[in-house]
């Protein structure tokens, strides 16, 4: 934004500097003249004469010798004391905004799109070091995102580009093939039209979550735990497994909706990521003093560590978990993430010593 000219910073401070050194040099010497003036007996200012009756023929100056003597010093002073502060503040004040200035180059590189550079001003800690410290934090923070919004974006443009591809080829043999059986391609056109849709849904859900653009209520994790439950049991049940809920009543305040959403997956997830005949899924709620905790756990394979750290990513479906009849769309774990930290919670992946995979969501108590 275009503003009006005006006096730069330095400037002001050495103007600033120069006036309260004029002003500490003329109650100095108003200290000195009132001193002159007051303590020096009365009986000293004479006629300005000589006193011949005293030893050397002493001279003693009346109050005019005084001003005559002490005026054209004081002025002589103020000037140097003028020119001196001005000199003086003009490099104290370089001296002391010299790390405004490097904050100032870094945030116009910044600007220009480059996000790696660091300001790393060197110094004891004080105002200026605090200003850069957060401000090379908010750069890495900002160079992060951008650097995982950039990644989401390929990732995104990837996934959706598979089913169009699909799409488009089903057709073009449809179309060389007029004697192809058309029910087949049909079945095949909605199940991967199918796909496409829980993508960009989940896609909006993820975006939605992230930007924060719901309402918050009082909601209760155990019993959101249990609509999830009710609502995923016919499919443990058609895969062999069985579902514990346990916990205490876990009040917290956010979207019924979200919160509802990111249990359903960690269910979900819980159920097709397990052992193919036998497995369990327990759910659990748990309150402390200051948030409260939503465990949902898994029977299934060991899952090594390096594998864990990887899965709240979009689009990383954990190789080897997947089951063929549904591999999903990559986005579960990541929602869960999404929506427990827009909740100010965090998610936390451990696996289990016996295979499988324990799953933590801890949110601030209502």
């Amino acid at each position: 934004m275009d503003r009006a000219p005006g006096m730069s910073v330095r400037l002001k401070l050495t103007l600033s500097y120069a006036g309260f050194l004029m002003l500490a040099g003329v109650l100095l010497l108003a200290v000195v003249w009132v001193f002159l003036l007051r303590y020096v007996p009365e009986e000293l200012y004479n006629t300005g004469r000589w006193v011949a009756d005293r030893p050397g023929s002493t001279f003693i100056p009346d109050r005019a010798d005084l001003e005559r003597a002490f005026v054209p010093r004081v002025g002589a002073a103020l000037v140097f004391l003028l020119v001196f502060g001005l000199v003086g503040g003009w490099f104290l004040a370089g001296s002391m905004l010299a790390p405004l200035s490097r904050i100032t180059r870094a945030t116009r590189i910044a600007a220009s799109g480059s996000l790696s550079h660091r300001i790393d001003l060197e110094g004891r800690k004080d105002e200026f070091r605090e200003l850069a410290d957060a401000f090379d934090a908010m750069l890495a923070q900002i160079e992060a995102h951008v650097d995982e919004q950039q990644r989401f974006a390929a990732n995104a443009s990837h996934e959706l580009r598979t089913p169009l591809a699909i799409t488009q080829t089903l057709l073009d043999v449809a179309r060389n093939d007029p004697n192809r059986d058309s029910d087949e391609l049909v079945d095949r056109l909605h199940f991967v039209n199918a796909r496409a849709i829980d993508l960009t849904e989940a896609l909006l859900l993820l975006s939605r979550a992230d930007q924060r653009y719901f309402s918050r209520d009082h909601v209760d994790l155990s019993l959101i735990a249990d609509e999830a439950t009710e609502t995923l049991l016919p499919l443990a049940e058609k895969r062999g497994l069985t579902i514990e809920t346990s916990g205490d009543i876990a009040p917290t305040v956010g979207s019924h909706a979200l919160l509802l959403q990111m249990t359903t997956n960690l269910v979900h997830n819980a159920i097709v990521h397990n052992l193919a005949d036998g497995g369990s899924v327990w759910i659990t709620t748990r309150v402390r003093p200051e948030t409260v905790l939503l465990t949902v756990e898994n029977t299934g394979e060991r899952l090594p560590s390096q594998l864990i750290s990887t899965l709240v990513e979009p689009f990383q479906r954990g190789t080897g978990r997947i089951r063929a009849d549904h591999a999903g769309v990559g986005l579960g774990l990541a929602i869960v993430k999404t929506i427990a930290e827009a909740h100010d919670g965090t998610l936390t992946l451990t696996p289990r010593a016996d295979g499988g995979l324990r799953v933590t969501v801890e949110l601030p108590t209502a």
